[in-house]
C-alpha cells in the first residue's frame, strides 16, 4: 500500500517515475538523436468505447445546455461570421478583425489575426467530444454538418488551414499556421475515432502530409521568428498531438519522427518560451513564460523523448516536473495569470487560467499513458476534481477565467483588487469576451479529456486508471466486455464494478489513489503500491465492490500554509457572498456574475483540532478568527462546491 503522506504540494512519487538516463553527449544535436523509440505502457480506448455516467455525464449535459452548447450564439462574430478556414482565410491584405480580446492595440493585435481559429476549433473540439459522450442526437447532427463543411475547405493539395497560398508556410515572425491546424485536426480525429469515417482520416492525413512537405524535416525552421515574443507560433508545437494520434491509428513511425523534428527546431530557436531543452536543463532557470504555453510544451517534450528514446530528453522531463511542483497550488492549479514570471505558487496571490488547467491535464494524461506511472493519475484527479471544479460556478453555467485557491472576491480583479478597471478575468462568465474567448472553449474540453483516460489498455488487460462513474464497452480477444463503474467518486470512496465478460480472460487493474490508507475488496487480488490486480477468467456477470479507506487530514503547501483534504478532495471554508449579474445574454439563462463577500473574516490555525465529518460532503473544525480573536467552529466543503472560499490557513503564533 501507499503509505507516504504528502506534506507539501509536491507529489511523493515523482522521484520514482523515472530513473536518471545516461547522458548521450554534450552536443545539442546528440540530444535529439533517435536511438530506440520507447513503447508506451498504456493505450487509450476508442472514444465510443468509454462513456461517462453519474455526475460527470450530468456535467457534460449541463455544459451542452449552457456555455458549451451556446458559445457560437454568444460570440457569433468570432465563431460563425469569421470563416477563417474558408472564404475568410488570412491574406497580406487582411484588415483588423474582432478577436474577442478587447483592449489590444497596435502590433500585438496584428499578431493575433489567427486568434479566431483557436476560439473556433478548441470550442468545436470540446463540443464534438461532449456530443459523442452524451449521445445527444441534436448535437451530433450539428457536428456532422460542421465536419462536412470544414472538409469542403480542403485544397486540392491537401492544405487545411487559415492562410491563402501567398502567405502559408512563409513566415519570419509570429503566425498561427501549425496552431490553427492543431486545434482543427484534434477535433477531426476525435470524430474519426468515434464515427469511423474514413474520409475524415484521409483528410487529416492529407493535411499533415501537406504540412510535412512544406515544412520539411531538418531543412525548414517552422519555429523561427525574428521577434522572440510569440504566441500562435509556440502554440503550434502542440502539432505533436496530431502526429501522435496519427501514429496510434496507423502505426506509421514517420509521424513520431516529425514530432521529434518539431521539438528540436523549437528548442533551437531564440524564443521566450520555457519548454526549450536548454532552459529546462539549466538548474538556475525559473519558468517565466505564458503559463498555458509552458504546460502544453511538457507533452511535446515527452513526445520527442518517446519518439527518440533519448536519455537526455527523459532527464529533461524530470527537470520539468521538478519545476512544476513549485508552481502548482494544493488544488493542482498551475500559475497561469497569465505569466509565471519566476514565481512560486501561492494560494492567495497566484491565479490559474482555465486554459492552463486543460493543457496541464492533457500533458499529465499523455505522460500517464506513456509511462504507466500512477503518479500522473493522482495529479490528474487532483487538478480535475479541485482546481477545475473549483473554477466552475456550481450554481450557474459559467466559469472563472482566472481563479485562486483562496478566493475572497470575484469582481474582476484578484481578490477584489480594483487597480485595473479593465481586469475582468476574476469573475464568472459563459464567454469572457472582455479578456479572450479561450478559457470557455477549454472548459468544454476538460471533462471529455478526463473521460477519455478513465479506462486504458495494457496489452489485453484493462486499467481503471482515473476513477469516477463511467462505462466501458470493448472487445478483448474476441470477447465482448462491459464494465460499469458505479460510484459518486470523489464525493464518496465506494466503487462498484459490474463486469459482464462472458468467459473472457484478462486482468483488471485498478489504480490505488495516493491518499488511500487502505482498501477493502470482495474478491481475491494482488497489489503493489500503485495498482490492484484482479486476474481471472471472468464469469458471465460479476460484481467487484471496492472501498478506499481514508479520513479527513491536513497537509502543508510550499508556503507552510495548512490545507485540509478528504480523499481526492481539497476542502475549503465557503464564504457567504452576494451575487450580482453584470450582463444578461438572454440565452439559456446565461450571464456574467460577480460575487462580493458578506464577511471579511480570515481564519488561521492556532491549535491542532480534529476535522469532523458532519454530513456527506460537510466537515467541521476549529479555526482562529483573526477579526474576533477567537477560536470558532468552521464548516468545510469540497472546493468544487464553493464560489468564494478560504482553502489554506496560516499558523497563528502567540
Amino acid at each position: 500500500m501507499k503509505n507516504t503522506k504528502i506534506k507539501a504540494v509536491a507529489f511523493k512519487g515523482i522521484c520514482l517515475i523515472f530513473f536518471l538516463f545516461p547522458m548521450m553527449g554534450q552536443g545539442q544535436d546528440s540530444v535529439y538523436m533517435k536511438t530506440t523509440p520507447l513503447k508506451e505502457k498504456f493505450a487509450t480506448f476508442r472514444l465510443f468505447e468509454v462513456k461517462p455516467a453519474g455526475w460527470i455525464k450530468e456535467q457534460l449535459e449541463q455544459n451542452l445546455n449552457g456555455f458549451t452548447g451556446h458559445l457560437d450564439s454568444l460570440a457569433p462574430d468570432l465563431i460563425v461570421a469569421d470563416d477563417i478556414y474558408g472564404k475568410d482565410r488570412l491574406t497580406k491584405h487582411s484588415k483588423a478583425k474582432e478577436l474577442g480580446a478587447l483592449g489590444l492595440e497596435g502590433d500585438w493585435q496584428i499578431q493575433l489575426y489567427w486568434w479566431n481559429s483557436e476560439t473556433q476549433s478548441n470550442w468545436w473540439d470540446g463540443y464534438i467530444r461532449s456530443a459523442m459522450l452524451t449521445d445527444d442526437a441534436k448535437h451530433l447532427e450539428r457536428v456532422r454538418q460542421y465536419i462536412e463543411r470544414i472538409l469542403a475547405t480542403q485544397d486540392a493539395d491537401g492544405y487545411l488551414g487559415i492562410y491563402d497560398p501567398e502567405l502559408r508556410y512563409k513566415f519570419e515572425n509570429e503566425n498561427g499556421e501549425l496552431w490553427a491546424k492543431t486545434t482543427l485536426l484534434r477535433g477531426l480525429l476525435a470524430w474519426f475515432d468515434y464515427a469511423k469515417d474514413e474520409k475524415v482520416l484521409l483528410a487529416v492525413k492529407r493535411a499533415v502530409d501537406n504540412t510535412i512537405k512544406n515544412f520539411p524535416a531538418e531543412s525548414a525552421h517552422p519555429f523561427y521568428s525574428k521577434n522572440p515574443d510569440v504566441g500562435g507560433l509556440s502554440h503550434g508545437l502542440t502539432f505533436t498531438d496530431v502526429l501522435e494520434q496519427l501514429f496510434y491509428i496507423t502505426g506509421d513511425q514517420s509521424y513520431l519522427d516529425y514530432a521529434l523534428f518539431l521539438y528540436k527546431d523549437f528548442s533551437k530557436q531564440v524564443l521566450n518560451e520555457d519548454g526549450q531543452y536548454a532552459k529546462i536543463t539549466d538548474d538556475n532557470y525559473k519558468f517565466k513564460g505564458h503559463g498555458v504555453h509552458t504546460y502544453e510544451q511538457l507533452r511535446s517534450l515527452a513526445a520527442a523523448w518517446y519518439a527518440s528514446g533519448s536519455g537526455d530528453l527523459g532527464n529533461a522531463v524530470i527537470d520539468f516536473m521538478r519545476r512544476l511542483n513549485l508552481i502548482t497550488t494544493a488544488t493542482g492549479g498551475p500559475i497561469g495569470d497569465e505569466w509565471i514570471g519566476g514565481r512560486s505558487a501561492d494560494a492567495t496571490n497566484t491565479g490559474y487560467e482555465y486554459c492552463s488547467l486543460q493543457e496541464l491535464l492533457h500533458s499529465y494524461a499523455s505522460l500517464y499513458t506513456k509511462t504507466g506511472e500512477s503518479e500522473y493519475g493522482d495529479r490528474i484527479e487532483r487538478l480535475f476534481f479541485n482546481a477545475a471544479q473549483g473554477a466552475r460556478n456550481p450554481e450557474h453555467s459559467c466559469i472563472a477565467y482566472l481563479k485562486t485557491d483562496n478566493s475572497y472576491a470575484m469582481t474582476g480583479g484578484l481578490n477584489g483588487d480594483e487597480s485595473d478597471a479593465k481586469q475582468t478575468r476574476y469573475r464568472y462568465s459563459p464567454v469572457h469576451r472582455e479578456a479572450a474567448v479561450c478559457c470557455v472553449p477549454n472548459a468544454g474540453r476538460i471533462a471529455p479529456y478526463y473521460v477519455q483516460h478513465m479506462w486504458l489498455k495494457d496489452g489485453n488487460d484493462i486499467v481503471a486508471s482515473l476513477l469516477g462513474p463511467s462505462e466501458l464497452n470493448t472487445v478483448i480477444n474476441g470477447k465482448q466486455i462491459k464494465i460499469s463503474e458505479r460510484t459518486e467518486y470523489p464525493y464518496e470512496n465506494h466503487v462498484v464494478f459490474d463486469v459482464v465478460a462472458a468467459g473472457a480472460d484478462f486482468t483488471l487493474k485498478i489504480r490505488i489513489p495516493d491518499w488511500a490508507e487502505n482498501f477493502k475488496l470482495n474478491t481475491p487480488y494482488d497489489c503493489d503500491r500503485d495498482y490492484i490486480y484482479i486476474k481471472k477468467k471472468w464469469g458471465k456477470r460479476e460484481q467487484i465492490k471496492l472501498e478506499f479507506v481514508t479520513h479527513p487530514d491536513e497537509y502543508r503547501d510550499w508556503n507552510k500554509e495548512v490545507y485540509f483534504t478528504y480523499g481526492a478532495l481539497i476542502l475549503a471554508h465557503p464564504i457567504e457572498s452576494t451575487a450580482t449579474p453584470v450582463k444578461d445574454y438572454h440565452t439559456a439563462g446565461l450571464a456574467d456574475i460577480e460575487y462580493t463577500p458578506k464577511s471579511n473574516d480570515i481564519y488561521m490555525i492556532k491549535s491542532v483540532e480534529k476535522i469532523v465529518k458532519t454530513g456527506d460532503l460537510t466537515f467541521e473544525t476549529i479555526l482562529f478568527n483573526t477579526h474576533t480573536n477567537k477560536n470558532e467552529k468552521v464548516t468545510l466543503k469540497p472546493i468544487g462546491k464553493t464560489i468564494l472560499r478560504q482553502a489554506s490557513f496560516k499558523r497563528h503564533y502567540e
